[in-house]
């Protein structure tokens, strides 16, 4: 294989594999795109997702704030208003106890205990003497707490779920009892329902011990959170802010905004449901996917298509790559065998009893045309023969068969000719030097013969061969089958030529059209011995 040929190989692969990635860098720019867009719109779903999360903790904690606010003063009221006897002014005050319970939201229910946990008077229409005293928002005030404020319970008047703002009753400065706002859990609906809340979204609240107050919607019943996130790590670091968490109350994960409710014991919770807070990305995402899968496939489906065409035809370049090079094998062979065949002629013409003169001019000609095989097999050239290399290669082998000391001098220019050009230039050149190695230096005499084959500055081929020996009479040249075959060769390349008359030794010289030349090779050669 040439190297041209070689070279020409490699850009066809090089061009392949560029093609090939630039088709797979396109895709996966594609691809890229696509997942840093959806990325992004992640981000700022769960941006958006915290900052609502955030907003709705505030307005639970103003709403909680609100709430323990009105219940601290009702139950201020109430115990003024119960004066210093409470058994006896617990009835007696009753229209002012509703009075005061009135302004707090939601279903509230106020009572009053005495010391023996009985109660002494309530607005709950559902009232009966139940014994309170092992419920921890009356046994905490009994042992000195003036507040209290309970986690979460299941009322046992009706089965709700309620949460209690209590305060001590004291005479004399001893415990004479206990003032209760009892609030039913329901009333965060509306703090849930003014937030927009989705179904598995909540709003809590949550003692800071840990307990849970209040849930909605509704918990299975009271809560420890001690344990919990939030306590172990958040509040830690900041009275309020957001986190991602599972619940322990039902295992759904949530964005969870908290926030300490300022000069209370509550912490407000607001917890969105990562279904709700992502719905808006899953349906921009499904849009986007449904754009966008199927330009995805029929990128796939187009670079799989592609891959195939270029499969295919990288193996029918191998396959021709292949032909090419048994083709150049058996052209190379043909060549070998015509050179040998034309060797075998010589050797048979050699042995034949035929005149010396006749068996040398034979013997030439033949090699002149094995010359052209041999330059055509050796060089894997078998469209085109460098000249550069041609004329040197038939002219030594001349030039070693005759015994006069001749120096040959080369000034070729590196034209690459036709193979069917190249046989009659050869047989041209080889009757010229022939001539004068023969008859230009007689008895070992010395000499130099000349050879030059140069592009003339109208396009054509200026062939020139001289030499210094003793010269003829070219007026009158000799008119044998040298001199026949020289004429005919000229005109079977198209061009005009001959012996030039006059000066020392002798000049041949033929103007060759320029067509003979396919072009011109890369550099020329130097004149040498």
């Amino acid at each position: 294989m040439t190297l041209s040929a070689a070279t020409e190989r490699d850009r066809a692969a090089f061009a392949i594999r560029a093609a090939i990635a630039l088709i797979v860098a396109m895709f996966a720019l594609f691809l890229v795109v696509l997942t840093l867009s959806i990325l992004r719109q992640w981000s700022d779903a769960q941006k958006r997702a915290e900052e609502r999360a955030s907003a709705a903790s505030q307005v639970v904690a103003i709403n909680a704030k609100w709430i323990s606010e009105l219940s601290r003063q009702a139950l201020s009221r109430i115990d003024d208003a119960l004066g210093s006897n409470i058994e006896d002014n617990a009835s007696a005050t009753a229209e002012f106890i509703r009075e005061a319970v009135q302004r707090l939201p939601g279903n509230v229910r106020a009572y009053v205990i005495d010391t023996e946990g009985r109660t002494l008077f309530s607005t709950d229409p559902q009232l009966r003497q139940i014994d309170v005293r092992d419920r921890k928002y009356f046994s905490a005030l009994a042992e000195g707490a003036g507040w209290y404020v309970s986690s979460l319970m299941v009322s046992r008047l009706n089965g709700a779920q309620i949460f209690v703002f209590s305060k001590r009753l004291e005479r004399g400065r001893e415990f004479a009892g206990a003032a209760i706002i009892s609030f039913d859990v329901a009333l965060l609906k509306d703090i849930w329902e003014l937030l927009d809340m989705d179904e598995l979204s909540t709003v809590s609240l949550v003692r800071r011990d840990g307990q849970l107050v209040a849930r909605y919607p509704f918990a299975d019943g009271p809560l420890d959170l001690s344990n919990y996130v939030l306590f172990t790590d958040y509040l830690k670091a900041r009275e309020t802010g957001t986190y991602f968490a599972v619940s322990p109350a039902d295992g759904v994960r949530r964005i969870v905004g908290y926030r300490a409710v300022p000069d209370t014991d509550l912490l407000a919770l607001a917890s969105i449901s990562t279904r709700g807070a992502f719905a808006l990305f899953w349906r921009g995402t499904i849009v986007t996917l449904v754009f966008a899968v199927p330009t995805a496939i029929a990128l796939a489906l187009a670079i799989a298509w592609i891959f195939r065409l270029l499969g295919n035809g990288e193996r029918r370049r191998q396959e021709l790559e292949e032909a090419l090079d048994l083709n150049r094998m058996l052209v190379r062979d043909t060549h070998h065998r015509v050179k040998n065949n034309l060797q075998a002629i010589i050797s048979l013409v050699r042995m034949h009893p035929l005149p010396a003169a006749l068996k040398e001019d034979l013997q030439s000609r033949i090699a002149a045309m094995s010359a052209v095989h041999e330059h055509l097999y050796r060089l894997d050239r078998f469209a085109e023969v460098d000249a550069a290399s041609l004329i040197p290669g038939i002219v030594e082998r001349l030039r070693e068969s005759f015994p006069a000391r001749v120096a040959v001098l080369y000034d070729l220019e590196r034209l690459l000719l036709d193979r069917d050009t190249a046989t009659p230039l050869a047989l041209l050149v080889s009757e010229v030097a022939t001539n004068s190695l023969k008859y230009a230096f007689p008895e070992g005499r010395e000499g130099t013969l000349r050879m030059s084959l140069r592009t003339r500055a109208d396009g054509d081929l200026d062939l020139a061969i001289a030499d210094d020996g003793i010269g003829f009479d070219a007026a009158n040249p000799r008119q044998g089958l040298g001199t026949k075959l020289i004429r005919a060769m000229v005109i079977q390349l198209g061009g005009t030529g001959g012996y030039e008359p006059g000066g020392a030794g002798a000049t041949f010289r033929a103007v060759l059209p320029r067509r003979i030349a396919l072009q011109a090779a890369n550099g020329v050669s130097a004149a040498a011995e």
